[in-house]
Formats: C-alpha cells, sequence, structure tokens
C-alpha cells in the first residue's frame, strides 16, 4: 500500500514537471499582481467596468444649512463627479506621485519675513493676482492697491511649505482668478531658520491667528479666507472653534484633515503599507531634528529621538516632554480638531477622501458636521492624500478647483461671515498639564515647541520676486529667550476697525488686539532615507502598472507559446 502511494505522488510530480517553465513564470507573476493589486488598493478594473465615469460627491450637511442651500447647492464641481487619472488608479501611487512629481505651475512668489513677538520669524509666500494676469505692471508691495480684491490665507500640511507642489497648484490657480494669496509658512520651513524656542504642532493655533490679526489690521478692508491642508486643516479648524465668532475671516476650507490624531495614530500602524508612511515620516521628523539639534537636546530626550522608528516614538521622546503632557495620548486628545467642530461659526467647506492613506476616514466627525448649520463636509471615494489628479495627463487637482468654486460662490453670496463683538473664545475644558509650551508631530509633519505668549509684532519686507528655495533668512538658529507668562487683556481704539468688525446694533469698541498666547512649529523636508523609503514604496505600486502594460504589449507571444506548449502535449 505505501509503495502504490508513493508511485501516486511520483506520477504526480512527473507529471507536474512536464509543465514548461514559463507556465510556473506567469502563474507566479499573476499571483504577484493580485496580490499587489488589492494591497495598494488598485482600483484600474473598477474604474475600467465603469467607463472612467468616477464616482458621485457625497455631501453630508445640516437640512437646514443656508450654507448649503444658498452657496454649496450653486457649486457645480461638489455636485459633480470626481474621475481619478487611470494610470494613477491607486491612493498610494495618487499620493507618491503627489510627492515626487506633482507637475506643479512654474513661478515665483513674493517673500514677507514676519516676526513674532516672541522672536520666532514666519516666511509668508504671496502670489499677487497681478503675478499671474499677464500685465504689465507689478509692484514690490505684498498688498493690493485694491482693498476689494480678496486675500486667501493657506496654512500647509506638516513637512510642507509654499513650494510644495499641492500647494502651488492652489496659489497658482486662485491667483487666475483674481485674488492674492499668501502661504503662511510654518516656523523653520522655507528656507527661514529657527529664531526662538518655539515650534509649530498639529494642533498650535497663535501662528494663524497672529497672522490674520495682522492681515486684517493692515487691509481691514480685505475680505479674508482660509485654506488648510492635512495637519493645517486640523490647525484651521481648531482656529475656527477656539475664536467662534471673534475672527475676521469670511470663509474657510479644510482639506484632508486628519480630524482625531488618536484614531490617526492607530490607523497608521494598522497595515504594513500605513507604516512605511509612519516610519517615513518618523525618519522625516529625525531629520529635521538634527538641523536644529541644539534646541531639541536642550528641550527633549534627543538619545529617545535619535532611537524613534516611529511617529508614536518620536512625539514621546519630544512633543510629550516638550508641551509637558503626562501622555501622548493626552497630547493627540488635546490637539485634535473633532472635538472644536461643533464650535465653528463662519462657513466652512472640508473635503476628504474615503481612500487617504494617511488620515483615515475612520477619523470624519460626521454627526458633528451634520450638527453644524456652518459646516459641508465633501467626501470621494477615490483620491489619496491631497493628490485628487484627474484627466489623462494629471495636470490638475480636482479639490484645489472645488475649492476656488466654492469661495468664490461664497465671495458672491451674502453669507460671508462678518465678525461680531469679541468674546472669549469658546474651547475645550483644559487640564493642567496643557500649560506648557507645546511640540508637534503627526502624520504629516513636523515638531514643535512653545514658549510663552507674544507681546509685539514686527513685519520685514523682501522687497522684488524671489523664488522660495533661493531665499535663506540670516537669522540665527539658536535664540535662547526665557520669556515670562503674560496675561494681555488689551483694548483697542482704532475707529477704523471698529466700524469693520462691529455689528449694526452694538456701538462699543471692539477689541482687535488679542492676547497671543503660547506658540509652536517647525518641520523640514523628509531626510535622504525617507526619500528612498517613498522610492521604494512608488517603485512597489506601480507594478501592477507596468505589468499591465506588457501583458498587452507582449500578449501575442504569450499566447502563442502557451499554444505551442499545449500543442507538444
Amino acid at each position: 500500500m505505501d509503495s502504490e502511494a508513493f508511485s501516486a505522488y511520483f506520477l504526480l510530480l512527473q507529471s507536474l514537471s512536464q509543465i514548461p517553465i514559463h507556465h510556473y513564470l506567469i502563474a507566479t507573476a499573476f499571483l504577484i499582481i493580485v496580490y499587489l493589486y488589492n494591497f495598494i488598493e488598485f482600483h484600474f478594473l473598477q474604474d475600467f467596468f465603469s467607463g472612467f465615469t468616477g464616482s458621485p460627491v457625497q455631501l453630508t450637511y445640516n437640512s437646514c444649512s443656508q450654507i448649503y442651500h444658498a452657496v454649496v447647492s450653486n457649486c457645480k464641481i461638489l455636485h459633480g463627479k470626481y474621475s481619478p487619472t487611470p494610470w494613477l488608479s491607486s491612493p498610494h501611487i495618487q499620493t507618491c506621485f503627489l510627492n515626487f512629481f506633482g507637475r506643479p505651475p512654474a513661478f515665483n512668489y513674493k517673500r514677507q519675513l514676519f516676526t513674532t513677538p516672541d522672536g520666532g520669524t514666519l516666511a509668508l509666500d504671496w502670489l499677487m493676482a497681478s503675478d499671474v494676469s499677464g500685465g504689465a505692471f507689478h509692484t514690490d508691495s505684498v498688498f493690493s492697491e485694491h482693498e476689494s480684491t480678496p486675500i486667501v490665507v493657506v496654512i500647509p500640511g506638516l513637512t510642507s511649505d509654499s513650494s510644495s507642489a499641492y500647494l502651488k497648484h492652489l496659489a497658482y490657480h486662485t491667483a487666475k482668478r483674481g485674488w492674492d494669496v499668501v502661504v503662511s509658512n510654518h516656523r523653520g520651513l522655507g528656507g527661514v531658520s529657527i529664531t526662538s524656542d518655539c515650534f509649530y504642532n498639529a494642533g498650535w493655533t497663535e501662528d494663524i491667528r497672529t497672522v490674520i490679526n495682522y492681515l486684517h489690521k493692515e487691509q481691514p478692508g480685505t475680505t479674508l479666507f482660509l485654506v488648510g491642508t492635512s495637519i493645517g486643516a486640523n490647525i484651521l479648524i481648531k482656529f475656527l472653534g477656539e475664536d467662534g465668532e471673534n475672527i475676521p475671516v469670511a470663509g474657510a476650507v479644510a482639506v484632508c484633515s486628519p480630524w482625531d490624531l488618536l484614531i490617526g495614530d492607530r490607523f497608521i500602524t494598522r497595515r504594513r503599507v500605513q507604516k512605511f508612511y509612519d516610519r517615513a515620516l518618523a525618519v522625516g521628523l529625525q531629520g529635521y531634528a538634527k538641523l536644529h539639534q541644539p534646541l531639541f537636546t536642550r528641550l527633549a530626550n534627543w538619545e529617545g529621538i535619535e532611537k524613534s522608528l516611529s511617529i508614536r516614538d518620536f512625539d514621546n521622546h519630544a512633543t510629550r516632554i516638550v508641551g509637558k503632557y503626562e501622555t501622548v495620548d493626552t497630547y493627540y486628545r488635546r490637539c485634535s480638531s473633532s472635538i472644536y467642530v461643533q464650535s465653528v461659526s463662519l462657513p466652512l467647506l472640508c473635503i476628504s477622501a474615503l481612500d487617504d492613506p494617511v488620515c483615515t476616514r475612520e477619523a470624519i466627525p460626521w454627526d458633528e458636521c451634520r450638527a453644524n448649520k456652518n459646516i459641508v463636509l465633501a467626501t470621494v471615494k477615490h483620491g489619496g492624500h491631497l493628490a485628487f489628479f484627474e484627466g489623462i495627463t494629471a495636470s490638475s487637482l480636482w479639490w484645489v478647483r472645488a475649492v476656488n468654486e466654492f469661495l468664490s460662490v461664497l465671495h458672491s453670496s451674502q453669507y460671508m461671515h462678518v465678525q461680531k463683538k469679541m468674546s472669549k473664545p469658546s474651547t475645550p475644558v483644559h487640564s493642567s498639564i496643557d500649560q506648557g509650551p507645546y511640540v508637534n508631530i503627526t502624520e504629516d509633519g513636523m515638531v514643535a515647541a512653545l514658549n510663552k505668549e507674544p507681546t509685539t509684532t514686527n513685519v520685514e519686507e523682501l522687497h522684488g520676486i524671489q523664488d522660495t528655495h533661493e531665499i535663506h533668512a540670516s537669522v540665527p538658529e539658536e535664540k535662547v529667550n526665557e520669556l515670562d507668562e503674560l496675561v494681555t487683556d488689551a483694548k483697542s481704539d482704532d475707529s477704523s476697525s471698529v466700524a469693520q468688525s462691529s455689528s449694526a446694533h452694538d456701538g462699543l469698541v471692539l477689541d482687535v488686539i488679542k492676547p497671543l498666547k503660547r506658540y509652536v512649529g517647525q518641520l523640514s523636508r523628509q531626510s535622504r532615507w525617507s526619500f528612498w523609503l517613498l522610492v521604494y514604496i512608488a517603485i512597489t505600486t506601480s507594478w501592477p502598472l507596468v505589468g499591465s502594460v506588457l501583458y498587452f504589449v507582449l500578449g501575442k507571444k504569450v499566447r502563442d507559446i502557451l499554444l505551442g506548449g499545449l500543442g507538444r502535449r
């Protein structure tokens, strides 16, 4: 019996050996392609069988929302479909393509160096409508001569500055519409050195508050809009929730917000493909910290930073210590924007992709967005993280068009927000551990440490047009000033500002000088290791597309081989 069984296995192996080796290779390649197709969430076949018609934009809003019925209902893009570029039919391929290529339009910014009260330096990069209109008249001023020209203030993502491809797409196409754009770079980014102990983080809103108040003071008659991307979107929503009605901004858009940093932390370590992003961003954070090693050595646990293998590790050894949080989870909870959604008091459009590989759909506060009459949430099935490429050439980003259309319709409506009487911002209850300086990190970016509250504002303009890559502020790397904590409650008597921000029934003088609280910010580009890690992701994720092309090109030859093998049998 044993001999018969052995004989049967021998005959089976002998039969298998008669199958040509290239058949095994083809079968192996097919299995690998199927695995990678699912691993990178490729959706080319689904798009192909649907005729590449795309999927409709899903809108979540309050049934009584005037913002929806009077503004969003008139936005054709938000009521249409989004169809991804066919050869970028994967959230990971889209995200990698945006970071490594992006195909941004070519132009130069005008730079304005903004000195904060605590001695920090921000780079405000301007793109005026006149710079892209093709007109012969240009000015060195960073402000438009006409206060009727709206200004769009942009808050970048965690590792981004004004030179990032997606921000160039946004700035250029917004300026093409006749509006001025200013990218408020985070501290230490855009070629500007760190000049104080303050860094930015995912929940620190004081930088953008200072910039907004400065712009409103300089041009009180100008309409201001805010656009935040990724971590910048988290900062934007938190800022809007903190200040409520006390903000001179007419409307805002948040693109690919992480919403809940605690959920995002769990998500980015869940699957192997997400762990690539986690590791790459951690390496980038380490590279950023090395650029400012003296500060991190003094403020945080430098040995722990060097050994960090994930964003959470870095937060544990840097953010938690500098921010004086009991745990990393405490930091994530306190800096998440989801708890501020209910307090947003101006028109806000939120855009997210359900397949975002960095900011998960699980963190989206659906019910809170639906309960707030000022918020409309637009979600699309595909798009990746800040990508949303469209067209066969992938030359444009869908979300950029959606943002510009929404702001244009809002600007022509009667539902733009007008700053009302200043009152105490509505913020969640804070624990005593939140009183220290901050430091940041998360999926998109980098760190920050913060000191005390600022007192005055200084602005230095660099006249002429300069490319962001070529500008380096000659400021010292270390400027250690231990500031005593100030509590300022100043009232302004500036009648022109009061006329702009007070309501008709309220003749009181408005408070236009707000106390500037704690500060944070800093980030840098990903290090060399991060670059090669993402290159590996790009190569891995692009294999199914390459395999499909080879199959069509060499299809006839493969069929001849298969038929020849069957003929011999």
